[in-house]
């Protein structure tokens, strides 16, 4: 009989260790989305989120998993003084209005801008930018595309160019002795090397290393020219961030001067005379 009991006994704990265990379940589903609760008040995880994604600089450098362990005590921390703030009828102060205006007059300003911003600054408006601004009034230069060796003295310089006329590989032989990591140059017009450079490769013909040193402020170059073309205007993907900002700003510049036009406008000195308007620029 004691036995029998005891299985009994034994049973039943099973059961509400099953119980237990989907309780905590349950809880933990309810609980899901939700970072905190204060005094009742929710503070959810997507508010934590959106912090989060308001800060790329944090973003950049921290993951979200370890941002959101200590940001939750300080959306708690927010959420206790604001909760001790509205007991204390603080949004009755002159204080609270005063700055209460200030922040939603600036709030207004700001998404007033970003909306007409947003509005006007479309891939319409972009392609048009870049078919008339740019492509329009791109003029062709003369590019060359070169690889250089770059040492620091004269005699391992004239070394190298020996080797090279030789028959010696100019990708190995500069894995060997440049100390510029970047040895293929790419593209580059005239006006973006220096003039010793410049002047060196525009007398190579595609195909042919320099025979002596190219002595400039940075050392002894071993210019290698691999080919020449005419620069053509780069693709609007690229140039995309830099036309939107344009046209951002000349938007800005615009609802200024149209609300200027727009409306009636009266300037005080400190004496309260009226202030002359500004003389328009002929």
């Amino acid at each position: 009989m004691q036995k029998k009991y005891l299985l009994a006994g034994s049973a039943a704990v099973v059961v509400l260790a099953v119980a237990a265990f989907f309780a905590c379940k349950v809880n933990a589903q309810k609980n899901v989305g939700i970072a905190a609760r204060v005094n009742g008040e929710v503070i959810s995880v997507d508010e934590i989120r959106k912090g989060y994604a308001d800060n790329p600089q944090i973003a950049a450098q921290v993951p979200f998993n370890e941002f959101y362990e200590k940001a939750v005590d300080v959306f708690v921390n927010g959420k206790l003084l604001y909760q001790a703030a509205t007991k204390a009828n603080i949004q009755e102060t002159p204080e609270y209005k005063d700055q209460l205006k200030t922040a939603m007059e600036d709030l207004a300003r700001k998404v007033y801008l970003e909306k007409t911003v947003e509005e006007k600054v479309n891939d319409a408006a972009v392609q048009k930018f870049y078919n008339d601004e740019y492509v329009a009034k791109f003029e062709s230069k003369k590019e060359m595309g070169a690889k250089h060796i770059l040492l620091d003295d004269e005699k391992t310089a004239k070394e190298v160019i020996e080797k090279l006329n030789k028959g010696g590989n100019f990708d190995k032989l500069a894995k060997e002795y440049t100390k510029d990591n970047t040895v293929d140059l790419g593209y580059f017009t005239e006006d973006l090397m220096v003039p010793e450079f410049t002047a060196a490769a525009l007398a190579l013909k595609v195909g042919e290393y320099t025979k002596t040193p190219v002595k400039t402020q940075f050392g002894y170059h071993i210019i290698l020219l691999q080919d020449v073309r005419d620069s053509k205007p780069l693709p609007l993907k690229e140039l995309e961030p830099q036309i939107k900002n344009i046209l951002s700003q000349q938007i800005i510049a615009e609802t200024f001067d149209t609300l200027h036009n727009e409306g009636s406008i009266e300037k005080f000195d400190l004496n309260g005379k009226k202030m002359p308007e500004p003389k328009e620029e002929k």
